[in-house]
């Protein structure tokens, strides 16, 4: 399924100080670096590293790539030490079961197949246990962009781009993967090429568990679905279909994230790369606009792409990845009003920061640099919010996605 917003690819689907890129320095899936403040010379990994009892397994999925790689993640000192690939999987995105070592990979595959790994927590190898077909006939590929779980409902949401709902899969208690217990489809187009058709890119649960957002970047809308925890229905919340949130007419919603206050609710535009402040009102489902910046520097002319959000757990700051300027972007957010202002804008470490993921601790984030092939790690001050370059690095072929496990 496309993605936009990068000048090699067309897309689918936080930072103290200036970083170099560092592709070419580095060769495939070598370690870039191993110290928290400066990198070291590259060196050749064993083909699977002993296991550190303070080390953290972190898996990289692949754009367009066949397999899922694998490293060890020091969460003293922000060292990555890389382990390879580690299971077969044309993944796009991936998510670890909440207390099982099982990890769910999204393929490419035509049916919206999630394939089911387990994982061994001494060498971080994946064994492929199920594959699980979410539905959607598309020919251009599976079409899943996102996956993730609602824990208190036990189920899987995956959002399928190229034919344009979300599922609602059932985990059972061994982890194991049910038939879609509802699909909710999006409907509506947009002024772009790229919006020909609904494209859901992403899902969520909102807090008290009655209804699911769907950030549809191809029909310019958020959704409100009605959600029931106890059957895993998606619904429509009214009788002429969802409500839904309209943003300005070729902005592209792709991802969404809840403020930890459970009524404010942050949205990431891919194709005008801006950052919008949502009320949100859980009795009724409805969103309203409370602010809009830009991700883009003021005089930046060219092709706008945003592409991934996170908010820290204390709420106080909000992240943004901008893949036109290929750079991080830090906002402070308002105690109050929970409003937006910028703080920090920093480049990413490399070309087309495609994702990235917090670390369970706060104290780092690694971004996924798909046209430069690396995988960087960026320190956060989680007393100001800003990023820090530590230099450690690996190469990783077209990285998307990152995912954490720990046992």
């Amino acid at each position: 399924m496309p993605d936009s917003g990068s000048p090699r690819h067309p897309s689918r689907r936080l930072v103290l100080g200036s970083v170099a890129a560092t592709a070419a320095a580095v060769p495939l899936l070598g370690l870039a670096s191993t110290a928290a403040a400066a990198p070291s010379q590259s060196t050749t990994p064993q083909r699977t590293p002993p296991r550190r009892p303070t080390s953290d397994l972190v898996y990289f999925n692949t754009w367009k790539g066949t397999q899922v790689y694998g490293a060890w993640f020091d969460p003293a000192g922000g060292g990555l030490t890389p382990i390879g690939p580690v299971g077969d999987a044309g993944a796009d995105w991936a998510v670890k079961h909440p207390s099982l070592p099982i990890l769910y990979v999204a393929t490419m595959e035509v049916g919206g197949v999630v394939r089911t790994f387990r994982i061994d927590p001494a060498t971080g190898a994946l064994t492929k246990t199920a594959d699980l077909a979410t539905g959607g006939t598309g020919t251009g590929g599976g079409g899943i962009s996102y996956i993730g779980i609602d824990r208190p409902s036990a189920t899987l949401l995956a959002t399928n781009f190229e034919d344009g709902f979300t599922a609602a899969v059932p985990i059972s208690k061994a982890g194991e993967l049910g038939p879609p217990a509802s699909l909710a489809q999006d409907t509506g187009t947009g002024p772009s090429p790229r919006q020909a058709a609904p494209h859901p890119h992403y899902a969520e649960i909102a807090p008290g568990g009655r209804f699911a957002l769907v950030a549809d970047l191809g029909a310019d809308r958020v959704f409100v679905y009605r959600f029931d925890r106890r059957t895993r229905a998606l619904s429509a919340g009214g009788p002429d279909g969802p409500y839904s949130f309209a943003t300005a007419p070729g902005s592209g919603p792709r991802r969404l994230a809840f403020h930890p206050g459970g009524r404010t609710v942050y949205l990431l535009n891919e194709l005008t790369a801006d950052i919008q402040t949502l009320g949100w009102s859980p009795r009724r489902g409805e969103l309203t606009h409370l602010q809009t910046l830009s991700t883009d520097t003021p005089d930046f002319t060219g092709a706008r792409s945003a592409s991934d959000l996170a908010i820290s757990a204390d709420g106080r700051f909000v992240y943004a990845g901008n893949r036109g300027e290929n750079s991080l972007v830090v906002f402070a957010v308002n105690p109050w009003t929970h409003l937006l202002t910028e703080i920090q804008r920093i480049p990413c470490g490399g070309v087309t920061p495609w994702s990235f993921t917090v670390h369970p601790s706060g104290r780092w984030l690694l971004v996924a640099n798909e046209a430069s092939g690396t995988v960087n790690v960026f320190g956060v001050d989680r007393g100001s919010g800003a990023l820090a370059d530590t230099g450690n690095a690996v190469s990783v072929p077209n990285p998307d996605s990152i995912t954490f496990c720990r046992f």
